[in-house]
């Protein structure tokens, strides 16, 4: 049964609806929308100039149209005559192949002829800044090591409760909220669900954040690296895969709690590590954080290799425990929606080719990584990580006409910075 939003905007009283999607590179676009013209944006969707967004697409295309999927309804706590929607993009009667949430839906289609459900979490880091951008907010934010700290945490109580309000009042079970591991950085936990509904929830949360910051006259962001000595903002990825009410990943009689197929998927990500980057770390600032040096706060707390563990924060993948395992490539800029399609297709060609994830390590990457032989490392740039995308015969195959679409602009991207000219070039070779 189709939920009908003119009756949803009439009993919930909703003046306004948005209706976004996320473009390739991670930005929400929208149209705001009167309720009573909402009943033919239902039935059409919302119509978009394509080529003005980052997709890949010209000003000669045809109307793009983003249909509301009225399930992901979001009523905004804060201006509660307002909701959001999700959507799905389409132009000449189809589906838009590298549409994001299309994409994703794709691969869980995929997954589903198998019996397979992903579930997903995410831990999405931001640091609260100066509306200019130039520094944290909280001058007194300043400690060595600022993880966890009680103080700072509690100047920002307004902003971090406000938010937690929010979940709260969505019924998305957030869990806890803290001070990261950088000056003026934050993070903050809800409960996992279905891989689409917390994409949803994911770009909604990146949404909600920005505007309380702004109520509160500040800026919120995500950049995976603003500040050269403190730690980057990750986005880590729980990860679970279910049959139903089982989940397919646990098995208590394993010495890592972990299914044959768990490993599996495991090993395809594996396989998949350095093409897997080029979406997961998508943007140029993303290779300051996973190849950083060591922070003010002692670690990076990201991976610059492809290995797995158990409960160790050192390593590409941790499993904590045996219902799953996290993924702790990921930072603030990754889409919510590639994310997850590209996480998954490289998973379940894990499961269909019985990848092996290579031996489980439990050493400190981050000192003895060096006395490891044979691992292979992550791209030390986007341009490296756009080459093994394009290079992946697993990635190319799955996502389709996603990957020349997403490269192409990608390769926009890195050319347009190449010809960037930096003050630090000028000061190390002007006198040359």
């Amino acid at each position: 049964m189709t939920l009908d939003l003119a009756e949803i905007a009439k009993r919930k009283s909703i003046k306004y609806f948005l209706i976004s999607y996320t473009d390739l590179f991670g930005n929400q676009r929208a149209k705001l929308v009167p309720a009573a013209a909402i009943g033919g944006m239902q039935k059409a969707g919302a119509g978009f100039a394509g080529f003005a967004t980052w997709l890949d697409m010209t000003p000669a295309d045809p109307d793009l149209f983003a249909r509301p999927d009225p399930a992901s309804l979001i009523q905004l706590p804060w201006r509660p005559e307002v909701g959001w929607l999700a959507a799905d993009l389409w132009m000449n009667g189809q589906p838009v192949a590298h549409g994001p949430r299309n994409l994703l839906k794709q691969q869980m289609a995929r997954a589903a002829e198998q019996g397979l459900q992903m579930k997903t979490g995410v831990e999405c880091e931001f640091f609260l800044i100066q509306p200019d951008g130039s520094s944290i907010a909280d001058s007194a934010d300043t400690q060595a090591k600022p993880c966890y700290d009680q103080q700072a945490l509690m100047r920002r109580y307004d902003i971090i409760t406000e938010i937690c309000d929010c979940m709260l009042e969505l019924g998305w079970k957030p869990y806890q909220n803290d001070h990261e591991d950088a000056n003026g950085q934050f993070e903050m936990n809800w409960h996992y669900d279905d891989a689409l509904v917390t994409a949803d929830r994911q770009a909604f949360f990146k949404f909600m954040v920005k505007s309380i910051a702004e109520k509160h006259g500040l800026r919120a962001t995500f950049m995976p690296k603003p500040f050269v000595d403190l730690t980057g903002n990750g986005c880590h990825m729980h990860i679970s895969m279910w049959r139903g009410d089982e989940n397919a990943f646990a098995d208590e009689g394993s010495s890592d709690g972990l299914t044959k197929l768990a490993l599996n998927f495991i090993g395809g990500i594996v396989h998949s590590a350095d093409a897997l980057a080029a979406i997961l770390n998508p943007t140029i600032n993303s290779y300051k954080r996973i190849n950083a040096p060591r922070t003010t706060s002692g670690a990076t707390w990201a991976p610059n290799s492809v290995t797995w563990t158990g409960n160790n924060r050192t390593h590409m993948i941790r499993v904590p425990e045996g219902d799953r395992f996290e993924l702790r490539l990921a930072d603030g800029a990754a889409n919510p929606y590639l994310m997850p399609a590209a996480v998954l297709a490289a998973g379940l060609d894990g499961v269909e080719q019985g990848r092996d994830p290579g031996p489980r390590l439990d050493i400190n990457m981050y000192v003895d990584g060096h006395k490891v032989d044979n691992v292979k490392k992550l791209p030390l740039n986007l341009l490296d990580a756009l080459r093994a995308l394009e290079g992946s015969e697993v990635l190319t195959k799955a996502l389709g006409d996603f990957v020349p679409a997403y490269t192409k602009l990608k390769y926009g991207e890195w050319n347009d910075h190449g010809r960037h000219l930096s003050a630090w070039e000028r000061e190390h070779t002007l006198d040359c």
